[in-house]
């Protein structure tokens, strides 16, 4: 069965997933998740049950766009408003998903390769935040923020540039001695149709994530094309750019945020945190106590104008190579203290 390398997962799948390159492999590989797509076992007592979390949100029939159900021993059932389903099991770590038959292996991809596996991670005790990142010379870069704020745009936009994708929409963080790394996601990039007008001068000039789909727009960068890069392997996180809504007035901005006020705005930034226990959160919030102490946080403030996007970016690669260089300084100071004479 084809294996895949994504947020630092080995996943092995009865099915290719759609825009994840196999993992070549030599000799016996160890997955960390096991995938079963279009079948289902048996799950005997959900009537039974009450679900553990209902969104607000809700589909156009009035259905929750999910629902999410404990079922004990470690499974959970999700159920989308479009009747896709997921059971996770963990641990071991194993997935299966179904859908209707008015729906596709991609429109449940969207799900997996986002929501789903994003809480298989915190499942795992992996702090995830809402965000898409790019690589800047040596380190990495996060742009955080809601829905709609602007981060796969931003991510885009560096793309166009020659900068490194990494991940786009989640963003895991393991740490590794006072580093915080940040792992690869999949070499695709899922944009607006306004996002891609704005970038590429028409909606259709990149495909949809879901051709077939009567109503889902949504488009993606293929980052395996030439001219685009997407960065394979771990990176460590050096600065994180949280976004504020946009404004005419003295935008577009890039400023310092004070530790504090970083991880009251983190907190209420993570991946799937209305899925999360007390004491999820309260791991949560330690890590990022000790991740807004190892990193450089930032406000960016984006002007209504999309021409001003370039602006933007100029401010934030100003930004990151003045604090790349005063990482590299401190750290030859260091080494310099530590050599004998």
């Amino acid at each position: 069965m084809p294996l895949h390398r994504v947020y630092g997962l080995t996943l092995v799948a009865n099915h290719p997933l759609p825009g994840v390159p196999r993992l070549a492999t030599t000799g016996e590989t160890s997955p960390d998740v096991e995938i079963t797509l279009g079948e289902f076992p048996p799950l005997t007592d959900i009537p039974n049950t009450q679900p553990w979390y209902v969104s607000s949100s809700q589909t156009e029939e009035q259905q929750p766009n999910l629902q999410v159900w404990g079922l004990g021993e470690g499974k959970y059932w999700f159920l989308y408003g479009d009747r896709t389903e997921f059971l996770i099991q963990h641990p071991p770590t194993q997935i299966w998903a179904k859908w209707p038959s008015s729906l596709t292996l991609e429109d449940t991809a969207t799900y997996l390769l986002g929501p789903v596996l994003m809480f298989v991670l915190r499942l795992r005790g992996i702090t995830c935040l809402h965000a898409s990142a790019v690589c800047l010379q040596h380190t990495a870069l996060a742009f955080v923020g809601p829905a709609g704020a602007g981060k796969s745009t931003t991510a885009a936009a560096f793309a166009q540039l020659g900068y490194p994708v990494l991940s786009d929409d989640g963003v895991p963080l393991f740490p590794q001695g006072k580093q915080w790394l940040t792992m690869p996601a999949y070499p695709r990039l899922r944009l607006w149709p306004e996002s891609v007008g704005l970038l590429y001068g028409h909606r259709e000039q990149l495909p949809r994530i879901v051709p077939t789909h009567p109503t889902w727009d949504k488009r993606y960068l293929d980052l395996t094309q030439g001219g685009y890069q997407f960065q394979s392997q771990p990176f460590p996180l050096s600065q994180v750019y949280l976004f504020n809504p946009r404004t005419a007035t003295n935008a577009p901005s890039v400023q310092p945020l004070p530790p504090t006020q970083a991880l009251l705005r983190l907190i209420a930034n993570t991946s799937v945190n209305y899925l999360l226990t007390r004491s999820q959160r309260q791991q949560e919030f330690q890590q990022l106590t000790k991740l807004v102490q190892a990193v450089s946080v930032y406000q960016i403030t984006p002007h209504p104008n999309p021409t001003y996007l370039p602006q933007l970016l100029e401010q934030i690669i100003c930004v990151a190579s003045r604090s790349e260089h005063s990482h590299s300084d401190n750290v030859s100071e260091s080494e310099d203290d530590e050599t004998p004479v």
